[in-house]
């Protein structure tokens, strides 16, 4: 599911880290999002900003599947997302 960043909640006001990785492909993307939430608390929130295609569709799910809470992606401009995951 993908939501407008006018449509979204406010729910990135207390978003603590951020990370840009449109830059990276896959892997690295996912490696570059789990390396920071390794130095995160538990209840922190990162976001994650990356690109359209296989990262927008795997951080997310890998993410899910380390048990951590994701929200759904916000796209920011032309092929560009915003995620906000929270530690868990």
């Amino acid at each position: 599911m993908v939501s407008s960043r006018k449509e979204q909640k406010n729910s990135n006001s207390k978003v603590k880290y951020r990370i840009d990785v449109t830059e990276d492909r896959c892997p690295m993307t996912f490696v570059k999002t789990r390396l920071a939430l390794d130095k995160m608390l538990v209840g922190e929130k990162l976001e994650v900003i990356l690109s359209d295609g296989e990262p927008a569709k795997n951080v997310p799910k890998s993410a899910k599947e380390l048990g951590h809470l994701v929200e759904p992606l916000i796209a920011i401009g032309d092929n560009q997302f915003s995620l906000i995951i929270e530690k868990n």
